[in-house]
């Protein structure tokens, strides 16, 4: 995302990445004012010509539309932003709904100053900004899968498949199968993927280094690395998420801290350790300072439906900043995202256990 102008009570922001767009959607909320070009038909140019009906023409403008709610499915190229006209050439008070799409410039702006924590997320998605999407391929004897990941989510692409031939017969017979499979998937990925994105290729068994051999034969020279996991599929993908197993390839990306912590969170649970999740053990490790960091959803933290012991989760997390606590904005749209809404949304990794 790129900050093209920042105030109190406005943002100008181009977007990038579909990183970007999950970002915005958090923050443009009901009540807030988003500003961009658009079109609208203007009624006033249509009717009869030459005793043919002649239709409206559509004018671009720029609108201001007062937000009543977003629309956006993960990993999708647009954005849509609905809500009612407040400046416009005409149509003032009419519906209407902005589609935001890779490098559109908007105004987000507010009558309040924006929270700290939307702040926050303005800021992590800028600096996120220049990080391309990393390849990473599940690789077993018989099945291909092609995982993208970004900062804030694990988008499968494509998969293949081979059958038949490459688990039973003649051995030389068998082989000759397996290399042309290799071969058709290798064509297939280098025909998708960008010249500099990175490649990881992982999965139980040798298949992923026969197939890095393939690559490297094909005259690829892309950053590539070989990483052996205990299992197959989009569990393989998450193992390499989950235990760091890239190195410092991923480190920066949102993703993979997130699914780290909320795998610490999950072994302290298992364990009784210092960890705290529910809304009255939350407050008890607020008022005693207890709480390190907080994972929470970022979605549940801007839902002002929800309420933890009288206040919003914005204003909740307020109290963090007084006891020197991190807050994580997590993203749902991963597994480990999925994880922590079964843990409520929210779960707090404590500087030491509570005591009952």
């Amino acid at each position: 995302m790129k900050i093209l102008k920042r105030e109190p009570q406005l943002w100008r922001l181009r977007m990038e990445t579909e990183d970007d767009l999950w970002a915005l959607a958090r923050m443009a909320r009901e009540g807030m004012h988003l500003n961009m070009l658009g079109e609208r038909r203007d009624q006033t140019t249509g009717g009869e010509e030459g005793g043919r009906a002649k239709s409206a023409e559509r004018k671009k403008m720029w609108i201001r539309l007062r937000i009543e709610s977003t629309e956006y499915q993960p990993f999708s190229e647009h954005l849509r932003v609905h809500g009612t006209i407040e400046e416009a050439h005409f149509d003032i008070g009419l519906h209407h709904t902005h589609i935001i799409q890779l490098r559109d410039e908007v105004e987000l702006s507010w009558h309040h100053i924006f929270t700290t924590s939307d702040v926050d997320l303005l800021l992590q998605s800028e600096r996120v900004s220049g990080q391309s999407q990393v390849a990473l391929v599940v690789v077993e004897n018989d099945e291909v899968i092609v995982f993208y990941v970004t900062s804030r989510g694990l988008r499968e692409g494509a998969t293949w498949t081979m059958r038949g031939g490459g688990k039973r017969g003649e051995i030389k017979k068998s082989s000759t199968i397996a290399s042309a499979f290799r071969m058709d998937v290798i064509q297939a990925i280098t025909a998708t993927l960008g010249d500099d994105m990175p490649l990881i290729l992982c999965g139980p068994g040798h298949a992923r280094d026969a197939l890095l051999a393939d690559l490297k034969s094909y005259g690829e020279t892309r950053f590539m690395k070989s990483i052996a996991t205990s299992m197959g599929g989009r569990a393989g993908a998450n193992e390499v998420l989950r235990e760091g197993l890239a190195g410092d390839l991923l480190n920066e990306y949102a993703i993979s801290r997130e699914t780290a912590l909320i795998e610490e969170a999950w072994q302290r649970l298992s364990t009784n350790g210092a960890v705290a999740y529910g809304k009255l053990p939350l407050q008890r490790a607020m008022d005693e300072g207890a709480i390190e960091t907080l994972l929470i959803s970022a979605d549940l933290l801007r839902d002002e439906s929800q309420r933890i012991l009288g206040k919003t989760w914005l204003e909740w997390v307020n109290g963090l900043a007084d006891i020197g606590a991190e807050l994580v904005q997590c993203s749902t749209d991963h597994d480990a995202g999925q994880q922590l809404i079964g843990l409520e949304g929210a779960i707090a990794l404590l500087r030491y256990t509570l005591e009952d």
